[in-house]
């Protein structure tokens, strides 16, 4: 049987005058970043060998020498690029967003996903954007997600979040069941019918993607101590335990756990994260299914905030991100870490290459 095809990936540089196109650099200069898949930046060539230029520049004022040491950044004229044009032309800026600067941000997502639809790219690494640039831009989406998803003609998706811990390369996947809007709306659009979505999603994923054939998943309740038998809030004991109960019956693959009291939630995750191993944490789940975004990401940024990478799940093609936004403060200033770039590619490269060979397998 001949070797699956290697996998091929976009990344888009998000907004230009954020730390995109520094972290890009940054993350493609170390050759295992692009070891079995292959890797084209969609945006501007020409603002990458501009950061380029003035990131050289900035470190050899600093050392006061020529030596910026092995691999620093990447030389954008040896990179894969899809050259793409905006509708509105200007110079951008590090640190200084604008509408101009949005509105490429824009573009350059758009056409990463005219590439995977069409097949050109097997998943799409997205760089930070700016959502209020967006909205500034005329571009009224509440973020990439929202945008990837009606391109893909998807009405069922779910933002996980995905982080390896370097102390007991335990894994830590986190869903959230709502995701940006005001927390004053959750309880109004937590329903059992957005939950199945969710939980089927997480479901698929966790055994098609992930190779998990019985998963053990965490759910968290919504009020504290899960509503304190109705003392504290009616949601769990009015429709959340019944959901839950219906679940178990029809996933009995699956162990499902819940309601968690959001405030204990995170303690055994905690554990594995630094813990003796994940051997020895036989109560570490497999998922944690967030009821909303804050319940889900202060725990997981807290752990992970430079490794956690964002996937989303229910495209008909690889999604990944870096879980940092454009740290428009420190753009330009060559300090930028490109750990979650990184995590967020080989994360990409890796889900890519499992559905390559479903793929192939069912061909």
């Amino acid at each position: 049987m001949a070797a699956p095809r290697t996998p091929r990936l976009a990344i888009t540089l998000g907004d230009p005058a954020g730390i995109g196109p520094e972290v890009i650099l940054k993350a493609l200069a170390d050759p295992t970043v692009s070891q079995g898949c292959e890797i084209t930046v969609v945006g501007s060539q020409a603002w990458l060998s501009q950061t380029y230029a003035d990131l050289r520049h900035l470190a050899l004022s600093a050392q006061g020498s020529n030596d910026l040491g092995s691999g620093t950044l990447a030389d954008p004229q040896q990179l894969s690029t899809l050259e793409v044009t905006p509708s509105r032309q200007t110079q951008f800026k590090p640190g200084h967003a604008n509408v101009v600067s949005g509105d490429a941000s824009f573009t350059y997502l758009d056409q990463a996903i005219a590439g995977a639809l069409a097949g050109a790219f097997d998943g799409i690494v997205t760089g930070p954007i700016a959502k209020a640039w967006w909205q500034a831009a005329g571009h009224n989406y509440a973020g990439q997600t929202e945008l990837l998803a009606e391109r893909s003609g998807v009405k069922r998706f779910g933002m996980l979040f995905v982080a390896e811990s370097p102390h007991t390369q335990w894994t830590l996947r986190t869903l959230l069941a709502t995701t940006h809007i005001p927390l004053a709306q959750v309880p109004q659009v937590l329903s059992p019918e957005l939950l199945s979505v969710k939980l089927e999603l997480l479901l698929a994923c966790l055994q098609q993607d992930f190779g998990l054939a019985t998963p053990r998943i965490a759910i968290a309740g919504l009020n504290p101590h899960s509503g304190e038998q109705g003392q504290l809030g009616q949601e769990e004991r009015e429709w959340l335990i019944p959901w839950l109960e219906q679940q178990r019956i029809q996933y009995p693959q699956a162990y499902l756990e819940g309601p968690v009291p959001p405030d204990t939630l995170w303690v055994k995750p905690g554990l594995a994260w630094y813990g003796p191993g994940p051997a020895k944490s036989p109560q570490a789940h497999d998922a944690y299914l967030a009821l909303y975004h804050d319940q889900g990401l202060i725990p997981t940024k807290l752990l992970a905030f430079d490794r956690a990478v964002n996937t989303t799940l229910g495209l008909p093609f690889i999604r990944t991100s870096p879980d940092h936004g454009t740290a428009f403060d420190i753009a330009g200033k060559g300090i930028a870490d490109a750990t979650s770039l990184k995590a967020a590619i080989a994360l990409a490269a890796k889900l890519a290459r499992q559905r390559i060979q479903l793929t192939d397998k069912i061909g």
